[in-house]
């Protein structure tokens, strides 16, 4: 049994401190409201790069939770350092149900961050660092794992390759989400544009997170344009509408044969490889 055989509901993460956009686009299918605390070390790895750099708060937390009391809140915090206990314990008492743990490395960084949280809310690894993946079978021996998610923005970095998605169309990921699926621990994978937009489109990639066994994407910035309030979100698209249409496309290739995963796999595969070359020349 696959981890989509668990659920036909794909999770669409949005990242704001908005409580008014939270609340609203939680109304509109978003599955789980992001509030991003991290900032340490990540203007380093990505200064140089057209990446989202978020300064939410734990103020933050507890307003957005404040909006979507009876909804997912996520809060990402910073890597592991001095700070970690006082800033798990105050997106604790703030209302988050999950905590996502950035730029880990070790099991042992992973059982400190839990030890710190003691099952007072839900634990997220963003893997996005080659350590992580290759501890991967220890880490999730731990037991104290919920969900991963896979950061490809800071392996593309730390991989030094030329577009985000290559890791996936090499196989990279493949060992780490066996491991993965052989402990049903559900996963998602980067981010999503709207249906049809990007380099490589919502559409193909889905194929591949059905085909992986991936539940989960981030709303990119592509997405939602940056909008900074509802209005802005409204005059931009029609938000229940792409939500709706990224998860048909999700449910088709759910109910889709192997040769046509394939077949998608390879169409991304192909574009990838073209991308890869362009971006080279």
């Amino acid at each position: 049994m696959g981890l989509n055989d668990l659920t036909n509901q794909f999770r669409l993460f949005f990242i704001t401190n908005h409580p008014e956009i939270a609340s609203f686009v939680i109304k509109q299918g978003v599955s789980r409201i992001f509030v991003d605390l991290e900032y340490i070390g990540k203007d380093l790895r990505q200064g140089h790069l057209s990446t989202v750099k978020n300064f939410h708060t734990v103020e933050d937390v507890a307003l957005v939770k404040a909006a979507c009391a009876n909804d997912e809140v996520m809060a990402r915090i910073n890597p592991l350092h001095a700070g970690t206990q006082k800033e798990v314990d105050g997106c604790v008492a703030a209302g988050a149900d999950i905590l996502m743990l950035p730029m880990y490395n070790t099991a042992s960084e992973v059982l400190q961050v839990a030890d710190f949280l003691a099952g007072r809310a839900k634990l997220c690894l963003l893997a996005e660092t080659p350590s992580a993946l290759a501890n991967m079978k220890q880490i999730l021996e731990l037991g104290c794992v919920d969900e991963v998610h896979f950061g490809l923005n800071d392996l593309c970095i730390a991989r030094s390759d030329r577009f985000m998605f290559q890791i996936l169309v090499q196989g990279e990921l493949d060992e780490a989400i066996s491991l993965l699926r052989q402990h049903l621990i559900p996963f998602g994978i980067g981010g999503l544009a709207r249906h049809g937009e990007g380099l490589l489109p919502a559409e193909l990639l889905l194929g591949e997170h059905v085909r992986l066994g991936s539940t989960a994407a981030i709303l990119s910035r592509t997405f939602h344009r940056g909008a900074l309030s509802v209005q802005q979100l409204m005059d931009t698209m029609n938000v229940r509408y792409e939500i709706n249409l990224l998860q048909s496309v999700y449910d088709y290739f759910l109910r889709a044969g192997q040769e046509e995963l394939r077949l998608n796999q390879n169409e991304v595969q192909r574009r990838v490889e073209s991308i890869v070359k362009h971006a080279g020349q």
